[in-house]
């Protein structure tokens, strides 16, 4: 690691899961090898994530999730004062990736900036526009970025090649040296806070009816359109051998949709709300991840962990991060998520033998020792990281 006594500003929007914890993490192991770090974002990104509670310094700074042109140049003002005191600048998302670049352009002592993408762009129209638009802008102008996924990285280097090869301006720009994976690990699996009979206990009281031997396909996600939850409804008709009950752990704005669509074709799914991902582990017979993207999701690092078979779309940085211990089938094609399902419930040791992988998988994810070393060589000019996409 770098020499300790680097004044880091650490920037993120508003953030409900991954990210703010990821920068979390951060904040501490970085304050923990002597650096001086203030996190800077929204009030709710602290409240969400105790920054301040936990003794970090935090400087509110509003990041939205859509563009705002008057409300963003006062959070341009206000990333610039905090730039200039600042040796590096890591800013977590698209957004306040874009915002801190703006903010630095014309400082005399520019502080070395480096941003991790967390998400790729599935918007269209006006609002993927503009976010294609701050991809330019932070391909061009970051000094090194961090990608959660192999198809991120060639995105941004392509961005990053297409302005070089532009006008003059932007040929002279400094542009990102060096486009590299992230290490973005999820902490450490919690233990069960409930017995697997509790947990049975509880699903059978939510259903009406007994679960116990029929086999739990526990999905772990957002209720939002990038999680592809229509396909896994679709999929979710069946028919199966055993009988297996789709269970679907977390909130977001598609829940009346999709609570109304279970409700109506009468599928053999529940949507049980936020939950400690370790207690529905327990009885998860597989761990269904249909999503239409995804960078290195923390649902799917715990599954690993948990020793779980996974069925998992083909898409971002699931492939890296599984290798050969998941079923991987095409986004959005309910067929062929419905035939990876089947085939594991049909054979217990297929299911078997991918748990055994699942696990020694789990066993070898980065863990938060990596991903701070990882950022520290970002940080250092004429180094890169050493994390792989894992």
């Amino acid at each position: 690691m770098t020499e300790p006594g680097r004044r880091i500003l650490l920037v993120l929007g508003t953030s409900a899961g991954g990210v703010g914890a990821h920068v979390r993490m951060l904040a501490r192991g970085l304050g923990g090898h002597g650096h001086d770090v203030i996190v800077a974002g929204p009030r709710s990104t602290d409240e969400a994530f105790g920054f301040t509670a936990s003794g970090v310094r935090f400087a509110e700074v509003p990041i939205a999730d859509r563009p705002h042109p008057r409300h963003d140049l006062g959070s341009v003002a206000r990333l610039r004062a905090l730039m200039r005191n600042a040796d590096t600048v890591h800013a977590h998302g698209l957004r306040a990736g874009a915002l801190a670049s703006l903010a630095g352009t014309g400082l005399r002592r520019r502080p070395r900036l480096v941003v991790t993408l967390h998400n790729a762009v599935t918007a269209g129209g006006a609002v993927g526009a503009v976010y294609r638009a701050l991809e330019t802008i932070v391909a061009r102008r970051a000094d090194h970025l961090l990608v959660v996924s192999p198809d991120l990285g060639d995105r941004m280097r392509a961005l990053r090649t297409r302005g070089a090869r532009g006008d003059r301006g932007v040929r002279e720009a400094r542009g990102a040296r060096s486009v590299e994976a992230a290490v973005v690990p999820a902490p450490p699996l919690a233990e069960p806070g409930r017995t697997a009979e509790e947990v049975g206990a509880e699903l059978a009281g939510l259903l009406g009816r007994p679960v116990a031997d029929r086999p739990i396909l526990l999905t772990v996600a957002r209720l939002a359109q990038q999680k592809g939850l229509e396909t896994l409804l679709d999929a979710a008709a069946g028919p199966y051998p055993g009988d297996p009950l789709f269970v679907i752990a977390g909130d977001g704005p598609l829940r009346p949709e999709l609570q109304a669509r279970i409700d109506a074709e009468g599928l053999p799914a529940l949507l049980y709300g936020w939950a400690a991902p370790a207690d529905l582990l327990q009885v998860a017979a597989a761990v269904i991840v249909p999503s239409r993207w995804e960078g290195q999701p923390l649902s799917v690092q715990e599954a690993l962990r948990a020793g779980r078979p996974i069925v998992a779309t083909r898409v971002g940085g699931i492939p890296d991060m599984v290798r050969n211990a998941a079923v991987l089938v095409a986004p959005g094609d309910p067929v062929a998520l419905r035939e990876g399902i089947s085939g594991l419930l049909g054979d217990p040791e297929a299911t078997a033998r991918l748990a055994r992988a699942s696990a020694r998988r789990g066993r070898e994810l980065p863990g938060e020792a990596e991903a701070l070393r990882a950022v520290l060589d970002a940080y250092t000019p004429g180094q890169g990281a050493t994390g792989h996409a894992e």
